[in-house]
């Protein structure tokens, strides 16, 4: 099997044959040196295939699938709800994200959200590359951008756990849960209203993973990662 991965948006079979975009072309072609005849994977939320080059003329691939590799695996709906951050750092966000197992992110508008937009086309980019590099095949969704308030009203049964500095529960108790939402605030955290809010809801679990104030980032990394782990123990 090729250790080279690429998402394809369109439905896969046995013998399928189509062709890549003209980005996925290049890479192989120019930047992996592949040739007519040399295989690599495709997948998407169906599984992942072996693909096999089947010409390359005017530089892009036409291939052949010839074998399924994997059947698309069940995973635990793990959400990450985050209010947006400096460029650099949501990039990292949301590639980590991906790598250890969010399947959906939903980023939300907080009274202290500094960075009120979002580059959708951007960050989706981010996650299917993070994906193609971690071995997923289902790639995780973005939503679009929404006000708290409407978050709160929309996620009233979502078992909510949220990362609060400021509560004494130090405990995760997960099991059997589906799907799970992290919950991140901005960079200068919620305000005192809006954590009354989000305490008031029936399925909310605040947490507090550090005693030291996390960069919103790392907040998020760190509490996936403990989730993660939590479900696959």
């Amino acid at each position: 099997m090729s250790y080279i991965r690429l998402f394809f948006k369109e439905s896969l079979s046995l013998n399928f044959n189509s062709t890549l975009d003209k980005p996925q072309s290049y890479y192989l072609s120019k930047v992996m040196r592949m040739n007519e005849g040399q295989s690599f994977s495709l997948f998407n939320h169906g599984g992942e295939w072996e693909a096999k080059i089947q010409s390359i003329n005017k530089g892009i691939i036409e291939f052949l699938i010839v074998k399924k590799l994997r059947s698309a695996n069940t995973e635990k709906q793990i959400w990450l709800a985050f209010a947006p951050i400096k460029l650099n750092y949501l990039n990292l966000m949301i590639q980590k994200g991906t790598e250890i197992g969010v399947t959906k992110f939903i980023p939300i508008l907080t009274e202290r959200t500094i960075v009120r937009k979002i580059n959708e086309k951007r960050i989706n980019k981010i996650i299917v590359e993070a994906s193609e590099q971690s071995n997923r095949i289902k790639v995780p969704s973005l939503d679009k951008l929404i006000k708290l308030d409407n978050f709160l009203d929309l996620n009233q049964k979502v078992n909510i756990i949220f990362g609060d500095l400021n509560t004494k529960n130090k405990k995760i108790e997960i099991k059997n849960k589906d799907p799970i939402c992290i919950l991140i605030g901005p960079e200068g955290d919620f305000s005192v209203n809006e954590r009354k809010k989000i305490l008031e809801l029936k399925n909310i679990l605040p947490v507090k993973i550090n005693n030291n104030i996390l960069r919103s980032e790392t907040a998020a990394i760190s509490l996936i990662s403990i989730i993660n782990f939590n479900l696959l123990s």
